[in-house]
């Protein structure tokens, strides 16, 4: 990742206006960010969220409250909580997310 046109700042995330992405179950809410080719956001994820995709966009994502499962499309599964990330590259292993008690995640793509 470059990292450029980008000067220092702050950000208050309670300031970002949300933007509510329904699931396959559930609701994702997203405060977002954009710095030149860089999207920083802010997610919530409701208790019984379920994607209604699978994505293989590359992320870092770094749980900061509640429980996330990741289920990749080869089968294999992965649950974050808070203190723990994952990375994955642009088209690599197709991933989808889905919490039962909900989840509070900071990603950078």
């Amino acid at each position: 990742m470059d990292i450029e046109n980008t000067p220092f700042g702050i950000t208050d995330w309670s300031a970002i206006e949300p933007e509510s992405h329904p699931g396959e179950s559930g609701n994702a809410i997203w405060r977002t960010r954009r710095f030149d080719t860089i999207r920083v956001r802010m997610v919530e994820y409701s208790p019984g969220y379920l994607a209604d995709h699978w994505c293989s966009k590359g992320h870092i994502l770094y749980c900061l409250e509640g429980e996330l499962h990741t289920e990749l499309k080869d089968g294999r599964s992965f649950t974050l909580t808070p203190g723990l990330s994952y990375q994955v590259a642009d088209n690599a292993e197709p991933h989808r997310s889905s919490t039962v008690k909900g989840a509070k995640l900071f990603i950078v793509d």
